[in-house]
């Protein structure tokens, strides 16, 4: 699976309808109302890169609200999970 965060600025009236219609994208796994430069955070999950161009700039892109994105592909992603699997001997104690 290849991950995406999509930066997105929207319009100020439409963030909430905005982001439940992206939300709603098949290949968008959560979307975050958030403070800062920019109005949501969504993150994409796609099988192949090609799939990026249906989800994020033929469908995305499209949502009545969205102004402008800045999308960020992850190279590797890092969580608690990995960690913990990594450190993992299988002994139970």
């Amino acid at each position: 699976m290849i991950s995406a965060i999509v930066l997105i600025k929207a319009e100020v009236a439409r963030i909430p309808e905005a982001a439940r219609e992206i939300a709603a994208i098949e290949g968008i796994s959560e979307v975050y109302s958030v403070t800062g430069d920019v109005d949501l955070i969504a993150v994409a999950r796609v099988s192949r890169h090609e799939d990026f161009h249906d989800v994020i700039a033929d469908r995305l892109n499209k949502v009545a609200g969205v102004l402008e994105t800045s999308t960020h592909i992850a190279f590797r992603t890092y969580s608690d999970e990995d960690l913990d699997a990594g450190f993992d001997l299988g002994l139970d104690g």
